[in-house]
């Protein structure tokens, strides 16, 4: 059976580094040939190309999450203008760090200046001490899980909207224009995380579920859960979830592998998936976006 590419993204790669996974090369490449990967993943039709956030890492964090966070809206920004039909996730927006209208601002014009290509990932975050850092623990921290739910009603009803309107505990607003907003009608919503909660999340109130850090076995077990809820049984629309491998794929040398771990992510639920390619060199990297292409499962 044909592999579908579209349902298929990368994540961008060099954007942030994994110190304890991410070898030299990925170390110092130049963002030319960051752009030069989007642009074949882009003609060869996968999906989606994605780039996560963080404002800054508290030295503490350093060896466990890294140092290097490309910030998504400029990283996206040069994407689009290089691009046709990729999308552009964000892997994820920490909810807590921005107000939902800024968002929808910034976000919405992106969407704007892409045609329509911006899917919102979007996560209540972890990390205290970046919370802190921004000024914004204590009350802000603890309650930041309430505060992304009425953050997510909030967004659902400023996005694509020129006069936004929304009165919900937390956030509150009224009697104002952005222009531009975003083109599309209903920008989709992936919440991040690797909790039943962000599940829960993800069925009540977005569009998709893209955790991190699980096992294909855990994440199958939480989504099969999930679909015997009562939520579930209330969704009107199909939920995504987009799934990403617990180890980086190599198709160009182990294909069989690659694709025995491609069939197992379909099983356990997955309708996308976000691939991180074991490369060695840019070329090495293109190579891997095209083996993949080309494989059968």
């Amino acid at each position: 059976m044909s592999l579908e590419i579209s349902k298929f993204g990368i994540v961008a790669p060099g954007t942030s580094l994994t110190p304890s996974l991410d070898g030299e090369w990925i170390r110092n490449i130049p963002f030319n040939e960051m752009a030069q990967i989007v642009t074949v993943a882009d003609r060869l039709g996968y999906d989606h190309v994605s780039c996560a956030e963080h404002i800054g890492v508290p030295s503490g964090e350093a060896d466990r999450r890294g140092t290097r966070y490309y910030d998504p809206l400029a990283t996206f920004g040069y994407f689009a203008a290089i691009t046709t039909k990729i999308r552009f996730t964000t892997a994820v927006l920490v909810l807590g760090y921005h107000h939902p209208l800024e968002i929808a601002k910034r976000y919405g014009t992106l969407d704007a200046v892409s045609g329509g290509r911006l899917n919102l990932g979007l996560g209540v975050g972890t990390l205290k001490e970046e919370f802190d850092l921004l000024g914004l623990g204590g009350a802000e921290f603890t309650e930041r899980g309430a505060r992304a739910d009425d953050a997510l009603c909030a967004l659902r009803a400023s996005l694509g909207q020129s006069k936004p309107e929304y009165h919900g505990p937390y956030y509150d607003f009224s009697g104002l224009t952005i222009d531009p907003c975003a083109v599309q009608h209903h920008i989709p919503l992936w919440i991040g995380g690797r909790t039943g909660r962000s599940l829960r999340r993800a069925v009540e109130l977005g569009d998709g579920w893209m955790p991190f850090g699980l096992s294909i076995e855990e994440m199958a077990k939480m989504i099969a859960f999930a679909r015997t809820t009562p939520a579930w049984a209330k969704l009107t629309k199909p939920l995504d979830f987009v799934l990403p491998p617990p180890e980086r794929i190599d198709p160009v040398a182990r294909p069989g592998q690659a694709a025995d771990t491609i069939r197992a992510m379909f099983a356990a639920g997955a309708t996308k998936l976000t691939l991180s390619f074991s490369a060695t060199s840019t070329g090495h990297y293109l190579e891997q976006l095209e083996g993949l292409a080309a494989l059968t499962l």
